[in-house]
Formats: C-alpha cells, sequence, structure tokens
C-alpha cells in the first residue's frame, strides 16, 4: 500500500495500510490521505476477488 498525505505531498509505504497512515497521521494528526494497492486498480475489495493490474 502507499498512503498519500496529499496536502503535505508526504508519502508511507508498507505492506500494512492501517500501520502506512499512522504512521502519516503521527506526522500530521490532521492529514488529508489517499491509499493505492500497489500493482492493483482498487485498495480493498469488500466482495470478489481483487485481480492484478494486467497490461
Amino acid at each position: 500500500m502507499v498512503i498519500i498525505d496529499i496536502e503535505r505531498e508526504d508519502y508511507s509505504v508498507d505492506k500494512d495500510d492501517l500501520k502506512a497512515a499512522d504512521y502519516l497521521y503521527d506526522k500530521n494528526p490532521l492529514a488529508r490521505l489517499f491509499g493505492i494497492r500497489i500493482g492493483y486498480n482498487v485498495a480493498v475489495s469488500f466482495c470478489g476477488n481483487m485481480e492484478p493490474v494486467s497490461e
């Protein structure tokens, strides 16, 4: 996962999205974050399977 603080242009990369977000929230408790799973079209799936992006 890559999580981006869209206001400060800072980012964090981690296998666990919550750890990556917590890292940025520790630096800026009011951060506005955007996240995406690297290699996929979506970050999470509530129903169904996640398939990697094919080229």
